[in-house]
């Protein structure tokens, strides 16, 4: 969302005029790194928390509420859900305009977050992180996987800290692979390629050989492991974009490579043995798992490439809070991305554990329900975060539209010149708006 200048300076003027506000008590309000942090809550402090859990996420995400409350009886943790990301983001987006009805923290992705950072109405968690009262005494002292914690940095600031994360994986029918002499679980984009062109030919063209589930991240990362960070710099027409766009275009010219199209995800086809493998979220093992049953064997690995993005969302506070809130809110954090906390949560959701103890835990490894955590260390070995600037959310948002139309292109045989150029045009300008 853009902000005039009357408006950033109206914006950060009510945050130096906050009275007694919706998810506030009326203490004057400072910056967190000028205010003093309580070592203690004394009196009674709510923490309003939006987020956009359903299901199983929701439902373990109120328990260890409830868990952090019984050990906190001084905090009330009000969790307020606004539904799917997009609704979040939009609730987040029309509030900014009114800081003083923001939450006290929410879940979101730093690019959405952009304008709130430049005009100070987020709570710099450095100091919070520092305090050995209330935070851990260091970064370092965390546990918290450093990787993921610069991922929820706007400008080099801490603003967040990742919570419900994931990462990108390689599912693969292990069953398929043995019946057509597929002995190694490609590691390479090369690799990648020959094996899903070897199933496709193998099965008669029966069986697709592979896919991914997400087109911008394909794009995002195809870009990095030829060494092109994401960026306004980009030129989407130039040599190296058409090497990545080529790669799947041809492989779905050919028959051997698909995208997710009007099925959204590839966990279904990959169930139903129309494609042999594909890369995807790993919180999505639960569907495979669920999908697939007993008619066959499936198996996890790392991503092929070098590189893999890590997803989902961080934990941010808003400035307008009082002392008291922002201290209990940053316990309430601290509690839900320790080693016991996201133990359940990873277990429960699929979600991958931000704490570096969780993962490395015999608890965590010996969780027999799902294939990940076997292979967890392995697959976050090079991390890459979509780096946050001006208008980076909306234009790495919009390479999912500019490829839809390239591959579709592709499929029907047709020249994907003219598509390039189109999404050139369109990706520029999502930088611009």
């Amino acid at each position: 969302m853009k902000f005039s200048k009357k408006l950033a300076m109206a914006a950060v003027a009510a945050l130096a005029l906050v009275g007694t506000a919706a998810c506030s008590n009326g203490n004057k309000n400072s910056s967190s790194s000028s205010e003093k942090i309580p070592s203690k809550i004394t009196t009674k402090t709510t923490v309003v928390f939006w987020n956009s859990m359903t299901g199983v996420q929701q439902t373990t995400l109120k328990q260890l509420t409830k868990d952090f409350e019984k050990k906190n009886p001084k905090i009330t943790i009000k969790l307020e859900n606004q539904g799917a990301y997009n609704d979040l983001q939009a609730k987040i987006n029309s509030t900014l305009q009114s800081p003083n009805n923001l939450p006290t923290i929410t879940q979101a992705y730093p690019g959405w977050l952009w304008n709130a950072a430049q005009n100070k109405m987020l709570v710099n968690l450095t100091p919070y992180i520092n305090n050995k009262n209330i935070g851990w005494g260091s970064a370092k002292a965390s546990d918290i996987n450093l990787a993921l914690l610069d991922g929820a940095k706007i400008k080099g600031t801490q603003y967040g800290i990742p919570f419900n994360k994931s990462i990108e994986t390689l599912t693969y029918n292990k069953t398929m692979f043995e019946k057509y002499g597929i002995k190694k679980v490609p590691s390479t984009w090369e690799e990648f390629k020959d094996v899903a062109e070897t199933i496709y030919k193998k099965s008669n063209h029966k069986v697709v050989g592979a896919g991914f589930d997400s087109l911008p991240n394909y794009y995002t990362i195809g870009m990095k492991d030829e060494g092109v960070n994401f960026s306004d710099k980009i030129n989407f027409s130039g040599a190296t974009s058409k090497k990545v766009i080529n790669y799947y275009a041809d492989g779905i010219k050919r028959g051997y490579f698909r995208t997710a199209g009007s099925e959204h995800y590839l966990s279904g086809p990959f169930a139903n043995q129309k494609v042999a493998m594909f890369v995807g979220t790993s919180a999505g093992e639960g569907f495979v798992k669920q999908g697939v049953g007993d008619k066959f064997t499936y198996d996890v690995a790392p991503r092929p490439g070098k590189y893999t993005l890590q997803q989902g969302t961080d934990i941010y506070m808003f400035n307008h809070a009082s002392a008291e809130q922002k201290a209990a809110a940053f316990k309430y954090i601290k509690f839900l991305v320790s080693q016991s906390s996201q133990l359940k949560w990873a277990n429960a959701t699929g979600y991958i554990p931000v704490n570096k103890k969780t993962i490395k835990s015999k608890a965590y490894k010996d969780n027999k329900s799902i294939k990940l955590p076997a292979k967890l260390q392995d697959a976050m070995k090079h991390l890459y975060s979509v780096p946050v600037a001006k208008n980076s959310n909306a234009a790495f948002q919009q390479l999912s539209s500019i490829q839809q139309n390239i591959y579709a292109a592709a499929e029907k045989g047709q020249n994907i010149n003219s598509q390039i150029e189109a999404g050139k045009q369109k990706f520029d300008a999502a930088w611009k708006q």
